[in-house]
């Protein structure tokens, strides 16, 4: 059978998973980071992709971007792996696969759900043990939203710079925003939406999106049809 294409929608913020197969390691070390680093920025670049927040763990990387058509995101993934891949397999003496399957993509709503994944992002080596604090963990953009360090590979979305006026008042309102962390049902939800592909946003915002794509976004109902007809005629 085949596969459905993903949900991609241009100029709509979605969440992006690309994980080791088998969950091995594909950041041995920080040469690797920043080799795949360099080959997304460029990526990014060439495919009109904007990177609003990104982190690379051991096993997997996550990315907040919003891409100008529906190819781009697949495009850019595809050929930082291309660069990416046959480099690492040359330096650790490897062959074959690295990554496990497809990428994972999941539309977010942007204007309650973008700021809140963007400090999921990168609250994500505190929550694995990695780091004590976000600044600690030095391989995702939580240093560029702080104004520590600016970060080439970021765009800043415009629900960033609608923390203030200036730069000193949003880095402090998104770092006041991340040390406040997240619940576990935001969490959850958002947790979920990287491991399936599911959208992030209301019910509301999950209607629309059937609507507008023609794909069922909410889950099925359970359960046979209700045979309205047959028990009208049981009735007569």
């Amino acid at each position: 059978m085949a596969r459905q294409p993903r949900l991609i929608l241009p100029n709509q913020p979605h969440l992006i998973l690309q994980r080791g197969n088998d969950n091995q390691t594909i950041f041995r070390d920080d040469e690797d980071r920043e080799r795949f680093l360099g080959w997304l920025k460029e990526c990014a670049r060439l495919y009109k992709v904007a990177i609003h927040a990104w982190v690379l763990m051991p096993s997997h990387a996550i990315l907040l971007a919003t891409p100008a058509d529906e190819a781009g995101l697949a495009l850019m993934m595809q050929k930082a792996g291309r660069h990416y891949v046959p480099w690492f397999n040359a330096r650790y003496g490897r062959s074959g696969t690295l990554f496990q399957g497809r990428f994972r993509t999941s539309l977010v709503d942007a204007a309650p759900w973008l700021l809140a994944c963007s400090r999921y992002i990168e609250l994500a080596p505190v929550q694995a043990g990695l780091a004590a604090a976000p600044l600690d963990y030095r391989w995702s953009s939580y240093a560029h939203h702080a104004g520590v360090r600016p970060d080439p590979v970021v765009t800043d979305h415009m629900l960033y710079w609608s923390l203030g006026n200036t730069p000193f008042q949003r880095e402090a309102a998104y770092t006041e925003l991340v040390q406040q962390g997240y619940g576990s049902d935001e969490g959850e939800l958002i947790g979920t939406a990287l491991a399936t592909g599911r959208p992030v946003g209301s019910h509301a915002f999950k209607v629309e999106l059937e609507k507008k794509t023609k794909r069922q976004i909410l889950p099925a109902k359970r359960g046979r049809p209700f045979k309205v007809k047959a028990r009208e005629d049981a009735a007569e």
